[in-house]
């Protein structure tokens, strides 16, 4: 109604309190239109002036302009900028938003820098468990003076969770000390993540075995090395520390000297500690002696219990073997297999005649086999027996019998000591190694048997049907090569053994298989689910004695751990060396080998694809 009397003033010529006269010539040459100089007009009176109404009347508290004025605020609340302007109480409200975001912002940030101190905090008292960042490692330990043993074992002896390394070696004679007729022995540990010496201590004499376990299943206890001497030496080491908990003293075996490692029998003693065995041997008669002895304190359980073998071979045993209804065996022989109940070797130690509850269990199938006179010896097998090794049976929670002999391979049933096949193989001198290669989840055997001069047949035998699924030769001058298998996710095995040198393309029948000189040899890798290829992982000049397959459970990676003795030189001895390595980053890194042409032809990006995915996982193949 204003903006309209506005405009019929201006107009109708007539003069207005606040606008002046009206001139049309004026108003005419204004750049401003009616509308513009209006609300212009009416920004700048802001409506009222001097209590008047833009028409120049005085408004009255209780007229009707009042309720006029309230009704367009849209008009008086116009600021200069043309924005309106806001209530007080938008204001308040705005004030009030404003400080409910800034808490709200503080209590965030607040928030952000407690966690983040709480991360750091976290990082530096939680230890990160530590990485095998040295996947490859070899650690030179000096001339070895003697000794044709070499004994080598695996165990995480300072709880980092990575398998460390356990030696035993001569070093060389001190020509310089007076009175000293033989070398002392020492006994090593290497950190399994750099090869570094965590601790060493010496031994009286020369070391056959070296066996870390506990001696209390189930418990918190330190592991516990054993160690077996060459003569008459039987010590229990912290495997921590390296220090001596127990010795057994010489004057028990008087009449003979150790013949084998120590074997580890059940509580027999009621302590809580696992005993041990031991088989000496004397050194004017064949009598074999049996000494049980405390795993506590390293002391005898009772008085040497003395039998008399016939038999003519290498000496089997002494092997524990828990049948399936829990009764415990001796296994032991000269050339044949025999075997004795531990609880008649526990009766005649204490002489008394009965024995613990746990001992007085028996298997009918064995026990058929002792002789008329009831005598005390089990008669297990008698043909020219070289090697024997307990092997996990399938859906069974006792073990089968490998044994190697003369003649070949014989796999006896556990249970009733029946052949399950017999594979007929002269010439088999070396230890199988276990590990499954077929899709049967039975234990196949990994062999290496002579190929004529210089060569080696290298052959993998069916567990379950005896049969050969793999063979191949390979041109090999060392006497005896160790070989090894570790175990995958997917319960497969991979093989590893050493050779000389091999091609990388395909032989042709009249090519001779050697490359380089029987010097430099290779470690090769089986996987069964490309038994045309080998991979090369690496290569050594000097000659391996021993060696290891460790798992290192948190990275699911394996590592091969060797033990090889350089060539001794006139007027030097041979070096002492051990290596580590990463299998995982040498399947990365290692050269393919064909064997054979394939259709369709394997490629080495589909064998990198696979070979990038296994993982190795722990699993005792022997039980």
């Amino acid at each position: 109604v204003l903006v309209f009397l506005d405009r019929f003033s201006v107009f109708s010529g007539k003069k207005s309190p606040d606008l002046g006269e009206y001139d049309p010539l004026t108003q005419a040459d204004s750049d401003e239109s009616e509308d513009d100089l209006v609300l212009n007009l009416q920004q700048k009176n802001g409506g009222v002036r001097n209590g008047k109404s833009p028409l120049g009347e005085a408004p009255e508290l209780d007229s009707d302009a009042e309720a006029a004025g309230a009704a367009k605020p849209h008009l008086a609340e116009v600021t200069t900028e043309g924005y309106p302007s806001e209530p007080l109480g938008d204001m308040e409200q705005k004030a009030t938003s404003s400080i409910v975001s800034y808490v709200r912002t503080s209590v965030f940030l607040l928030t952000l820098v407690i966690s983040m101190i709480l991360v750091l905090v976290c990082a530096f008292l939680i230890p990160c468990p530590p990485r095998d960042l040295h996947s490859t490692w070899s650690r030179h330990l000096g001339p070895q003076g003697g000794g044709d043993l070499s004994p080598l074992e695996l165990a995480d002896v300072n709880g980092d969770g990575l398998r460390d390394v356990l030696l035993s070696f001569v070093p060389s004679r001190n020509e310089s000390a007076i009175g000293v007729s033989r070398p002392t022995a020492i006994l090593v540990c290497l950190s399994g993540m750099n090869g570094s010496t965590l601790w060493s201590s010496p031994l009286p004499e020369e070391a056959r075995d070296i066996t870390c376990l506990d001696l209390m299943p189930g418990s918190l206890a330190a592991t516990i090395c054993l160690v077996t001497g060459t003569r008459k030496m039987l010590s229990a080491f912290n495997a921590t520390s390296g220090k001596t908990i127990w010795t057994l003293n010489p004057k028990y075996l008087s009449n003979g000297t150790l013949a084998a490692p120590v074997v580890v029998l059940p509580d027999l003693n009621e302590d809580g500690i696992r005993d041990l065995v031991v088989l000496a041997i004397g050194e004017l008669q064949p009598d074999l002696c049996f000494l049980l002895v405390s795993g506590r304190t390293g002391s005898p359980v009772g008085r040497p219990v003395k039998y008399n073998i016939v038999g003519v071979g290498n000496l089997i045993g002494p092997q524990v073997y828990v049948t399936t209804n829990g009764a415990v065996y001796i296994l032991f022989g000269f050339g044949n297999i025999q075997a004795v109940a531990l609880r008649d070797i526990f009766v005649q130690a204490q002489n008394r005649d009965s024995s613990p509850p746990s001992l007085q269990l028996e298997e009918p199938e064995w026990e058929k086999r002792r002789s008329i006179n009831l005598s005390e010896l089990i008669d297990i097998y008698s043909d020219g027996v070289e090697l024997l090794q307990m092997v996990k049976a399938p859906d069974s929670n006792c073990s089968d019998l490998l044994i190697t002999t003369r003649q070949g391979l014989v796999l006896l049933r556990g249970q009733d000591l029946i052949p399950y096949w017999t594979l007929s193989f002269p010439g088999l001198r070396s230890q199988p190694t276990p590990g499954y290669f077929t899709d049967d989840q039975t234990l196949d055997f990994f062999l290496q048997t002579e190929d004529g001069v210089g060569m080696k047949k290298m052959m993998v035998v069916d567990g379950y049907s005896g049969s050969v699924t793999w063979s191949y030769s390979v041109p090999c001058h060392m006497k005896e090569t160790p070989t090894t298998s570790a175990l995958t996710s997917d319960q497969k095995s991979v093989f590893l053994f050493w050779a000389e040198g091999l091609s990388t393309v395909p032989p042709k029948p009249d090519r001779i298989l050697g490359t380089e000189p029987p010097s430099l040899h290779h470690l090769y890798l089986l996987h069964p689910a490309f038994p045309s290829i080998l991979l090369d992982l690496a290569n050594a000049t000097d000659t391996v004695t021993a060696s290891e397959v460790g798992i290192n459970d948190l990275w699911k990676d394996a590592f091969y751990v060797t033990r090889t003795t350089g060539q001794s030189s006139e007027g030097h001895l041979a070096p002492l060396m051990v290596s580590k390595l990463s299998l995982r980053w040498a399947l990365m890194e290692g050269q393919m080998v064909q064997l054979k042409e394939t259709t369709p032809k394997i490629g080495r990006g589909e064998l990198r694809r696979f070979l990038s995915r296994i993982k190795f996982v722990d699993s005792p193949y022997q039980v």
